[in-house]
């Protein structure tokens, strides 16, 4: 099978690293561009990350060390060479919108990590093997865009991986209230410790806007389509906390939940070690085989020994026990640069070429 080509937008930051890092070798996607700040453009990819290369677990690619890196802005260049982009620039928010908007009206498909076009009605906010039928709404955005291929994607919040395919596995028991704090690892934050050494021995009890990601997005998550626009549900009601803690990858939530009926524990566990969408069903290459798993051991999940579960993109469950207060309360963990970010929004590129949105120009 051919390769479709790929552009990756923001490739000199942590989340463009690890983009680059995930399609080594990949059966389907190969990196022929990477575009960065114009200050960056000219130079080679191992030029721009030469002492800024963050991923302490992967080495540079050698596919990607001599592609001579653009400049973001120059997007008929960049789009001229690829099927479709991943997008993790780092730009405000108005200038994301506008940059992908751009490269989508190009004709060429933009998977984003970035928040931006998070809340725009017309813009899917995947994670696979969850909301999948919500690829849909494309057909409306592309009518807005005035294009015949060009559209945009995007993943949702990191901070929510490790607590919504849990609620999303017991839909049938409607949960209808959920606190969750969240204990959220410094590269989330696009940073290690040589970064931001004052986070060593440290925690942060606050991350801009992240409370309010981890409560709504969910609700968009778990939404419907409805006159050519996502409509976000209505319930559960989350609240949440989000702590930053001195850890490089992996984010832990402690989370409790009311439902509305009174399933048992064994069959809360069956339900979430059960749960499996169209990714496993396609076996896309980024799809864990097994998407959530429950831990027996009172001290798991843990971070040292369960982040890289299912290569990163699989979710780790532990300590569902009964509350006081609330029904149950559970421990989870995901990998917060892996399915928390480029990971997820690579398997939703594989889904979107699985389902006929992404091909080659």
């Amino acid at each position: 099978m051919e390769k479709l080509r790929v552009g990756i937008l923001g490739g000199t930051g942590m989340v463009g690293q690890r983009f680059i890092s995930l399609l080594e070798n990949h059966p389907w996607f190969e990196v022929t561009e990477i575009a960065a700040s114009p200050r960056s453009a000219g130079k080679t990819y191992e030029e721009c990350v030469d002492g800024r290369w963050k991923l302490d677990d992967r080495a540079i690619p050698e596919a990607a060390k001599k592609i001579v890196v653009k400049s973001v802005e120059d997007v008929e260049a960049v789009a001229g060479n690829v099927d479709f982009c991943f997008s993790a620039v780092d730009m405000s928010k108005d200038e994301i919108r506008r940059i992908e908007e751009e490269y989508a009206k190009t004709e060429t498909p933009v998977v984003s990590n970035n928040s931006a076009h998070r809340w725009t009605p017309d813009v899917p906010m995947i994670i696979p093997e969850i909301n999948p039928s919500h690829a849909d709404v494309i057909a409306y955005q592309k009518k807005r865009l005035g294009t015949e291929r060009g559209f945009i994607a995007v993943k949702p919040n990191c901070s929510i991986q490790s607590y919504t395919p849990v609620l999303a596995a017991w839909a049938e028991y409607e949960p209808y209230e959920v606190v969750a704090t969240t204990y959220q690892a410094i590269s989330g934050a696009g940073k290690n410790f040589a970064s931001w050494p004052e986070m060593e021995h440290n925690i942060i009890p606050f991350i801009s806007g992240e409370e309010e990601k981890s409560e709504l997005e969910p609700l968009r998550i778990f939404g419907h389509i409805e006159d050519g626009r996502i409509v976000p549900a209505k319930s559960p009601l989350i609240t949440c906390q989000c702590i930053r803690v001195p850890v490089l990858y992996g984010h832990t939530a402690a989370v409790f939940v009311r439902m509305k009926k009174r399933p048992s524990k064994e069959e809360l566990i069956e339900k979430m070690t059960g749960f499996a969408g169209l990714p496993q069903q396609l076996g896309l290459p980024s799809a864990p085989s097994q998407f959530i798993r429950y831990m027996e051991e009172e001290n798991r999940p843990q971070v040292l020994s369960d982040v890289n579960y299912e290569n990163g993109m699989g979710v780790s469950i532990g300590r569902l026990r009964e509350d006081t207060m609330f029904d149950w309360k559970f421990v989870g963990l995901s990998h917060n640069t892996i399915r928390g970010a480029a990971g997820g929004a690579v398997e939703c590129a594989e889904l979107l070429k699985a389902l006929g949105y992404i091909a080659a120009k």
